[in-house]
């Protein structure tokens, strides 16, 4: 499956894989000045880049790096991000520091990680009736720790 990738700022860096076997490909910050990040601060992150996946059930998603997130308490504003398959725009990743101490984000640094996956089309439909099954309306803990 082919990915295509326009660079919308000069200092964009087409996402790629640390290593063979990395799941991600790393996103890097393509600001034109560093950014700053107080603590508790979400800031938005241009990534200079707008993707379009060759196939419509294909989105891209955001991820953290956990480096950043293990280290320094940089991690997402919204977990996980959505680039859905029709968006054309420039990617922009919010990052929040859960940390202590002001973090720094220059051109070029690996930010966060991009992944392609399938996404199923749903119809949703209106019911009064769903099936019985063991777990039933058991909610958050229902299913115990071990």
């Amino acid at each position: 499956m082919k990915i295509l990738f326009k660079k919308l700022r000069e200092n964009a860096v087409i996402p790629a894989k640390a290593t063979e076997y990395s799941a991600g490909y790393d996103l890097c910050c393509a600001a034109n000045d560093p950014i700053v990040i107080l603590p508790g601060e979400i800031k938005m992150i241009p990534i200079g880049i707008a993707a379009a996946p060759e196939r419509n059930d294909i989105a891209l998603f955001v991820f953290p790096r956990s480096g950043l997130s293990a280290k320094y308490g940089i991690t997402l504003a919204n977990s996980v991000g959505v680039v859905d398959s029709d968006y054309r725009g420039e990617i922009m990743v919010p990052l929040i520091n859960h940390g202590k101490e002001s973090f720094t984000v220059t051109t070029g640094m690996r930010i966060a990680q991009l992944i392609a996956m399938p996404v199923l089309s749903q119809e949703w439909i209106c019911t009064n009736h769903l099936d019985k099954t063991s777990r039933g309306d058991g909610g958050f803990g229902s299913s115990g720790t071990l």
